[in-house]
């Protein structure tokens, strides 16, 4: 078994996202591989060999500059095609996702997506998805090689080893219909704190708050926290809150230490998105709320009452 690992950049660094998908690769094929794609990426190299990865294959351009997906599509593809890889695993990101469905074309090669989970059996990937509703975990395979994986945000942790990787540079030949495209601007969301998807502590609150000034208390709370906040997608329909805090199966996977949930009624399309989270807490009127099922700690109360004494003590315990 060979397996390529993309990963995906912003800035100076690897997402966590990429890196949690290596950790797993590296864990079912020590031999693994990743390949970094952009302009000024070659030190990256050096962050993926400590999370496991034996050789990194580096496109290095200015041409790559854009994070337009077209372009590595060609690399990817290439490199595939040059070096025989079986397996081909990348993280669910919209820009991951992107590469994978063109990958797929491009190769005629099979893609499984949505994969929480991955095993091996007899010597063959075996990827693991959940269906009707996250009541069930399916095992699902490929008919051919290249075996192109997406996986699931959040699934996996970075799990860094310390080793080093060797480095090998890729040329960037694209096709021209690869160059038609052009980014004329990049937006970058301003944010205070953590994202939903790194914070260890989440607060996060659903339909049962109200009003979208309450969330004044949720930020408070997580400030005292030391955490971000999450909303439902309730609330962001509502227009209540942005749609990158929104989590749930149109949102984003989380795995948090500490969810809080405040007013959350617990619908299975939000359960999809932070059911991982270490320890559940949630706040809600409702006794028969759904959420109280999966919590590992239940308040039945008025929220509005409860979350700002709770964030009085958390300030007081902190001495803040």
């Amino acid at each position: 078994m060979s397996t390529l690992v993309f990963l995906e950049h912003h800035g100076s660094s690897i997402q966590k996202g990429s890196l949690g998908v290596l950790s797993k690769a590296v864990s079912l094929d020590p031999d693994t591989s990743a390949v970094l794609i952009g302009s000024g990426v070659a030190p990256l190299a050096e962050q993926a060999g400590r999370y496991g990865a034996k050789q990194v294959f580096v496109a290095d351009s200015e041409s790559l500059e854009a994070p337009l997906p077209q372009p590595r599509v060609d690399v990817i593809s290439r490199l595939v095609a040059d070096k025989g890889f079986g397996n081909v695993l990348f993280a669910a990101s919209v820009l991951g996702t992107d590469i994978a469905g063109g990958v797929s074309a491009r190769l005629d090669a099979g893609l499984n997506w949505d994969l929480n989970d991955l095993a091996m059996d007899g010597g063959a990937l075996v990827g693991k998805r959940s269906a009707l509703g996250d009541t069930i975990r399916a095992d699902v395979g490929w008919s051919s090689e290249p075996r192109l994986g997406l996986i699931r945000a959040g699934s996996f942790d970075p799990v860094e080893s310390g080793g080093s990787a060797s480095v090998e540079e890729i040329s960037a030949d694209l096709e021209d219909f690869s160059t038609k495209a052009v980014m004329v601007d990049q937006a970058h969301e301003e944010q205070t704190g953590p994202s939903i998807e790194d914070a260890e502590i989440l607060v996060t609150g659903g339909r049962g708050l109200g009003s979208p000034e309450a969330f004044s208390l949720m930020e408070d709370l997580a400030s005292a926290l030391g955490g971000a906040v999450a909303s439902t997608r309730a609330v962001v329909d509502s227009g209540w809150y942005p749609y990158p805090t929104q989590v749930g199966q149109t949102g984003k996977v989380v795995s948090p230490k500490l969810y809080i949930g405040c007013g959350v009624s617990g619908a299975i399309q939000h359960k999809v998105g932070m059911q991982t989270s270490q320890v559940i807490v949630s706040i809600n009127k409702d006794p028969n709320a759904p959420i109280f099922d999966f919590s590992d700690l239940g308040v039945v109360g008025d929220l509005q009452t409860i979350v700002p004494k709770l964030t009085e003590l958390v300030k007081e315990r902190r001495g803040s």
